[in-house]
């Protein structure tokens, strides 16, 4: 996964808190929330650390495009995509980079 770009939706262990991002480095990303870099960001406030959807692109202008798409759509257009892939919404980051 290397010079692409991702937009990501993430959630807390009790999947009721989502958040929607873009980035091109998705396993920094993700360990930074895992590990609460930034304690005074939302993510950290609420705990939201599992990664459960994700979409690569090849450009940031089209990333960040469908982020704006996606935060646009009501929650259960997240929910059914999300669930479209993720049926127990497990954490991908787990899957993807083992650990």
């Amino acid at each position: 996964m290397h010079n692409d770009f991702y937009v990501d939706i993430l959630t807390n262990y009790t999947n009721n808190v989502l958040y929607i991002g873009y980035t091109d480095d998705l396993e920094r990303k993700v360990y930074e929330h895992k590990n609460k870099v930034y304690p005074k960001s939302f993510t950290a406030r609420y705990n939201v650390h599992k990664l459960v959807y994700f979409e690569e692109y090849p450009c940031a202008i089209a990333a960040k495009d469908r982020e704006t798409q996606l935060k646009a759509g009501s929650r259960q257009k997240k929910i059914d995509l999300i669930e479209s892939v993720n049926l127990e919404w497990i954490d991908l980051y787990e899957e993807l980079f083992g650990e």
